[in-house]
Parts: structure tokens; sequence; C-alpha cells
């Protein structure tokens, strides 16, 4: 039970902080409305609906790379992160945490990029849904402890997309294959266990990371 209530108390700290600075999810949702509307007057009108899609992908990845480069901001900046890591609790914890706050934040701004991409493009239904919530929690997943990696190094800004795009790739391909195929299923299930497989890889190497 310790641990759940640290894992809440952590995420609910990074929700509470971005509430009063409001610093992460703003340039989130203006990042992902701006692209969206770019490639409204860029794609020409004839465009297929895969095109559509497959840069509705290009919106997430990117917006979520943009969150995730100030994950560990707060931390990095105030010194706090050598608090967290030799606090009395489970290290994984602060993945956990912050993990779920990353989610958030993705969720939230994808509340108002696909009603934005349905007005411009159309399409949106139940496949690419589920497409795009089992894609958001591989990306948090993934994208959390590769910021931690990131947050120690002086290249941080150059690093972080470096290490997290390949990993994108596959998160990418199921998307975009459960939003346009006939059979959405191969390609939701793929996601499911790429977040299963990955989330048990991050949560087990965290602690490893952040004490290195």
């Amino acid at each position: 039970m310790n641990y759940f209530a640290d894992v809440g108390a952590l995420a609910r700290k990074d929700l509470l902080l971005e509430l009063r600075a409001r610093d992460t999810l703003p340039a989130m949702l203006l990042f992902v409305l701006s692209t969206l509307v770019i490639f409204h007057f860029v794609l020409p009108g004839d465009s297929s609906e895969l095109a559509a899609k497959g840069l509705l992908w290009v919106a997430i990845v990117f917006t979520a790379l943009l969150g995730l480069s100030r994950a560990f901001a707060a931390e990095r900046e105030q010194g706090v992160i050598d608090g967290l890591v030799l606090a009395p609790s489970d290290r994984s914890a602060i993945w956990f945490g912050k993990a779920l706050s990353v989610l958030a934040f993705l969720g939230l701004a994808e509340l108002v990029a696909l009603p934005a991409f349905g007005l411009f493009f159309g399409g949106v239904d139940g496949p690419m849904v589920a497409g795009i919530v089992l894609a958001d929690v591989g990306i948090a997943a993934v994208g959390t402890l590769l910021a931690a990696m990131a947050a120690a190094s002086r290249a941080r800004e150059l690093l972080l997309p470096l290490l997290f795009l390949p990993l994108a790739i596959p998160i990418v391909v199921g998307g975009v294959g459960a939003s346009v195929t006939d059979d959405p299923s191969r390609y939701v299930g793929f996601l499911a266990l790429y977040d299963a497989l990955f989330a048990i890889i991050c949560w087990a190497s965290f602690e490893y990371v952040v004490t290195e």
C-alpha cells in the first residue's frame, strides 16, 4: 500500500506543479494544434486517409517528446531528484508516478487534438482511439525512463530525441495500423504487448538508471 501511496503522491505533485506553473500542458496543446492546422493547409484536398492519420501520429509523437523534455525539469532545476533518490521508498515509484503524470498530460493534449483532427480530416473511430490510448501508455513508460537518463546529461535536449524516437517507431506502426486497417485487432494486440513488455523493463531498470 505504501508503494502506491508514494506513486500517487509523486504524480499528484507533478499535476499540482503544472496547475500552478502552466509550463508543460499549454506548450503541448499549442504545439499539437498548430501542427494539425499546418497539416490541414499543407495536405492537398484529395489526400488519402492514411496520409492524414500518419501525420496525426507524427503530431502525437512530437507533442509527447515536448512533454517528456520537461518531465524532470523541476527536479533538475531545483535539485530535487537527489532527495527523491535518497527517500526511504522504492525508486521505481519515481518512474511510476512520473509516467502517470506524463500520461495525464498527453491524454489532456489529445482530448483537444482529436476533435481538431476530426474537424480538419474526419475519420476518428473506436479502433483509432484504442490505438492512441495504448500508444500513450507505451510513450509514457519508455519516455519517462529515457527522460530520466537524459536529465543527467548536458546535451539532454539532443539526447532525449535520439533515444526516444527509435523506440517510438513500433508505437507509430501499431497506432497507424490500428487506425487504418480493416482488422485493427492485430495492431491493438501488438501495442498491448509493447506496453506490457517495456513497462516491466522500465519499471525494473529505473532504479539502476537513476542511481548512475
